[in-house]
């Protein structure tokens, strides 16, 4: 899941630039390129003989590598690239904050609805699959969501470091939490608060919001390691 993630961050970045170069709205790009390549990787998965990482490195650098190029052919454009991979939210405007709370809504609805067949294919594939869960069609519409939240969090945090925020926060619950839900909530809180206190740092401190952000998650999840210690 990791990787599927980078993967279609990576995508993003082809997102971006098409965005620019057609004066379309990049959240609306950013999610078009991210979920083509979320079914492309899929559909790849079920006709080729290759493991997944393979595919998922094929697709991912290959992306990255069609948004490079796009980028030679923009030079006569004038925008923040550092922006774009570690992300700026003084680039933030209202339609931003509009995309990020209606799509961040349409998106825990999604996932509530689909919440129980996708913690059911995640303990067992096959036993899911004989309930009538349809795991393959839940692990579809996960990843198009992870598309989805992808294009409206880039901006704040960047290509480059989605997937540590993604990630971190999930990896600090992990090592606090008891069950499943319990590491839902935490991981919840952990990611919100690595988002606060990333915000107040870069204000004061005049960094990009991006570093700012994960590197607060990084540390809640050194202190979760702590008290992981302690419990143990």
């Amino acid at each position: 899941m990791v990787i599927r993630v980078s993967t279609l961050a990576h995508s993003a970045v082809l997102g971006v630039l098409l965005s620019i170069s057609c004066n379309i709205n990049v959240s609306l790009t950013i999610f078009a390129v991210s979920a083509l390549v979320a079914l492309l990787l899929l559909r790849l998965e079920k006709t080729t003989n290759l493991a997944g990482d393979a595919l998922l490195g094929l697709i991912s650098h290959s992306s990255l590598a069609i948004g490079l190029l796009i980028l030679g052919f923009l030079s006569f454009i004038r925008f923040d690239i550092m922006g774009i991979l570690f992300g700026d939210i003084l680039s933030v405007n209202t339609n931003d904050l509009l995309a990020i709370w209606i799509g961040g809504a349409l998106i825990l609805i999604v996932l509530s609805y689909i919440w129980k067949p996708l913690f059911a294919s995640t303990v067992n594939f096959d036993l899911a699959e004989a309930e009538g869960m349809k795991p393959e069609r839940v692990n579809a519409i996960f990843t198009i969501l992870l598309a989805a939240l992808i294009a409206i969090s880039i901006k704040m945090v960047g290509v480059l470091l989605i997937t540590g925020l993604l990630i971190i926060p999930t990896a600090m619950a992990r090592n606090l939490s008891n069950n499943p839900k319990q590491m839902v909530i935490l991981s919840i809180v952990g990611g919100l608060l690595s988002v606060f206190i990333g915000l107040y740092a870069s204000f004061e401190i005049n960094t990009a919001s991006g570093p700012s952000i994960v590197s607060a998650a990084l540390i809640l999840f050194i202190l979760s390691l702590i008290k992981l210690q302690k419990k143990n």
